[in-house]
């Protein structure tokens, strides 16, 4: 099972205070670099074109940490494929994946705000139906070096070359789901890895989905032993759980508070963050001893998972914390993990 971490690049501390935005920026190449330095297998960087964020152009962020890291993968964390045109997508990490000597991924995905859409001249209504056409536009560049192709949405494609290349052949595409079947069971036709995002709630309610996604990938053909799934949750470690809790909760109330006001949701307690913490929450919050067991259990509960995304700078936190959980997930909690799956490694994505 591979263990790595997703970052929105946030443009404010725990505090809610504004900070140097090159600062940030380069304490989060810092913050790749040193994922690289523990042993950590994947790190992700989102896409949002709003205030509270720095990462509308992730894949310039991951080429600032390709030439200076070694062996991490480097990946979107998602890429908001409706709101892109898919020949510049893959052109930019094909150009990742020669600058990083082939550790680049995408993972595709309809994001979960949609400033995009007014931002880049698109119709909301449209939401679904170009995710669709430009998934298929990005699996047609990857797969063939000269394109022939048609859409609703842009003009078409007679043939022409789209370059560079990229090192790895082909390059991974994932497909990021929330909880909608119908994206479970696209992903699935495809035979693409899956990297669910599960934020809230137990994170075993996710398993007929799963299924869904497995079931779908067997009627169009596709082995199951060539499948992965992935997660994406909300996590974070420190010395003991009250640590963690303490230190991660404001920044995440924060956070929530924002999303809710905006969606007409209700704001998040301390007792409901808590409740999340138990054995079968989503939350991966704790010291690392707890985190590598909830991992395992969360696997056995999915079916087994080939990858955990451990998305812990929703919290804001700052700098020097971020450094030392990096270092708890590379030193302590992957390698229990690791310890406990002795005979199954990569193998996890077939259970």
């Amino acid at each position: 099972m591979e263990i790595g971490i997703d970052s929105f690049a946030a443009a404010y501390d725990e505090a809610g205070l504004a900070e140097n935005p090159a600062t940030r920026l380069n304490e989060l190449v810092d913050q790749i670099v040193q994922a690289d330095q523990v042993g950590l297998d994947a790190f992700g960087v989102g896409e949002h074109h709003r205030k509270e964020y720095l990462d509308s152009a992730a894949p310039v962020i991951l080429a600032g940490a390709a030439t200076r890291t070694k062996r991490i993968r480097l990946t979107s964390a998602v890429t908001v494929l409706s709101a892109i045109d898919p020949v510049r997508l893959y052109q930019q990490f094909a150009t990742l994946d020669l600058l990083s000597h082939g550790r680049a991924e995408i993972v595709a995905g309809r994001g979960s705000f949609i400033d995009a859409f007014p931002l880049f001249g698109l119709k909301l209504d449209d939401y679904d139906a170009l995710f669709e056409e430009n998934l298929d536009l990005l699996l047609e560049v990857r797969e063939n070096e000269q394109v022939t192709w048609s859409g609703r949405f842009r003009p078409p494609l007679t043939g022409q070359g789209v370059y560079p290349r990229a090192a790895q052949n082909p390059l991974p595409v994932w497909v990021g789901v929330g909880g909608t079947p119908n994206s479970f069971a696209r992903a699935g036709a495809l035979g693409l890895p899956l990297m669910v995002a599960i934020i809230g709630g137990e994170t075993r309610r996710f398993r007929p989905l799963i299924d869904l996604y497995y079931e779908t990938a067997e009627r169009f053909g596709h082995p199951r032993e060539r499948l992965r799934v992935g997660l994406h949750s909300l996590g974070y470690v420190a010395a003991s759980r009250k640590q963690a809790a303490d230190e991660f909760y404001p920044g995440y109330a924060k956070a929530i508070a924002t999303v809710a006001k905006e969606r007409g949701w209700r704001e998040a307690s301390r007792a409901q963050f808590d409740a999340q913490l138990g054995p079968q929450g989503a939350l991966l919050i704790g010291e690392p001893e707890e985190v590598a067991g909830k991992i395992l259990r969360h696997s056995e509960s999915l079916g087994g998972i080939a990858r955990v995304q451990f998305q812990m700078n929703a919290s804001s936190l700052p700098h020097d914390k971020m450094m030392r959980a990096i270092e708890l997930l590379g030193t302590d909690v992957a390698p229990a993990v690791h310890k406990a799956l002795p005979t199954e490694g990569a193998a996890v994505t077939s259970s």
